[in-house]
């Protein structure tokens, strides 16, 4: 598939508007062009993933989209919405899951969804039903009045994505959701999203580092670098674009270049160890 596949018309709002659409969207942070002229079509109940290495423009384009970081030109459709002429409607169409822990650890894992679920103006009447639905469905039903710094890191991220989809948002946005979890913990959260995606129906937009989860996961994925996309597919469609036998890890290399393998070095480790340790 080729990039041109991903380029949007030009942005209107509408109900057939899709999940998220963006023209031209840009970020400049002085000199730097961390963003530079995004064009995004993501269709509704697609797993899209943001690949790239660090300082590509992933992050500062999720904070965009959902209101928290102003473009300094374009604009983006998000569940319909404008981002810049409705950033309340936004907010209250998305879920997002940042890459550092976000559930308060001195409250249960009820507690947490409660705060979360007023929070989202969820009728009283409807909070116990929707939280013990939530608990239940992301197989933390019987943890519920534990303490969250007493989970595992796959139970933090777990309980992080229930709470995301407490108000049922039509897109849900993951910053790398399986950082710092172990292979096992990082399955379990794979499936819990495969099961979301079945039930809900929701759009999933993530970041990733992790190649093999951008192919198990994605429906689409598209590579930036230095802000601009530049490579665009199905997993599938790019791996048998480099021949028999490529990885993603081959595509991304090719698209980033062979520094992409070593870039980061120590920041890199730093980080991912400093989450894992939050992540318990």
């Amino acid at each position: 598939m080729s990039v041109s596949r991903l380029v949007a018309p030009s942005v209107r709002v509408g109900t057939d508007a899709p999940a998220v659409l963006t023209e031209g969207l840009s970020r400049r942070f002085g000199d730097l062009v961390a963003v530079d002229q995004l064009e995004l079509q993501i269709d509704h109940g697609e797993v899209f993933g943001l690949l790239g290495r660090n300082g590509a423009g992933k992050t500062t384009t999720i904070k965009m989209l959902i209101t928290l970081l102003a473009p300094s030109a374009g604009t983006a459709l998000v569940a319909g919405y404008d981002i810049l002429q409705h950033p309340a409607q936004v907010r209250r169409a998305i879920g997002y899951v940042p890459q550092l822990v976000s559930a308060d650890g001195s409250l249960t894992a009820y507690e947490n969804l409660l705060v979360f679920a007023r929070l989202y103006h969820i009728p009283r009447r409807e909070r116990r039903a929707r939280i013990d639905d939530a608990l239940r469905f992301m197989g933390l039903d019987q943890a519920a009045h534990r303490l969250v710094n007493q989970f595992s890191g796959g139970m933090v991220r777990r309980l992080e994505i229930a709470q995301s989809m407490l108000h049922r948002p039509a897109v849900l946005f993951l910053d790398e959701p399986t950082v710092g979890l172990d292979p096992a913990a990082r399955r379990s959260v794979w499936e819990e999203l495969r099961r979301l995606i079945a039930r809900e129906g929701t759009t999933l937009v993530l970041t990733t580092h992790d190649m093999e989860e951008a192919d198990e996961l994605c429906d689409r994925v598209v590579i930036m670098d230095r802000g601009r996309i530049v490579g665009a597919g199905a997993p599938a469609e790019l791996k048998a674009a480099r021949g028999p036998g490529a990885t993603l890890d081959d595509v991304f290399i090719a698209h980033c270049g062979e520094e992409a393998e070593a870039e980061g070095g120590f920041r890199d480790v730093a980080r991912t160890r400093r989450t894992a340790r939050r992540l318990g």
